[in-house]
């Protein structure tokens, strides 16, 4: 397989892994609105695991590069390493905002 080729599939691992999480922080957080603050900690658990995922797939080829393996630039892989770090802020700010909704809403789901 091509260079340009691995890079195409790491990309695209990376993008599907941090949009994957995304959308379980997105479901995390409807969780929270509602006081079912299990099921957002579960979705949120699951989020960091794709993330996790789509990471070491950057990490890969970080290290692959600096072991001495040269890859050409690719615009795909710069938007997935983007794409990664946007999402990573966007876990990290929602596992805030859940604990924020815990103390407003009160972490039984009630406002007591």
């Amino acid at each position: 397989m091509s260079e340009e080729n691995i890079l195409i599939q790491v990309a695209m691992q990376i993008i599907l892994n941090a949009g994957n999480a995304r959308l379980k922080a997105s479901d995390a957080l409807s969780f929270a609105k509602k006081g079912e603050f299990a099921k957002a900690e579960e979705l949120m658990a699951q989020a960091e695991e794709d993330i996790v995922t789509a990471h070491k797939a950057q990490t890969e080829v970080i290290q692959n590069e600096m072991s001495g393996k040269g890859y050409d630039y690719s615009l795909l892989f710069t938007h997935a390493q983007d794409t990664l770090m946007t999402i990573k802020s966007e876990l990290t700010f929602s596992k805030e905002l859940i604990d924020v909704l815990k103390i407003v809403i009160g972490k039984d789901g009630t406002n007591e």
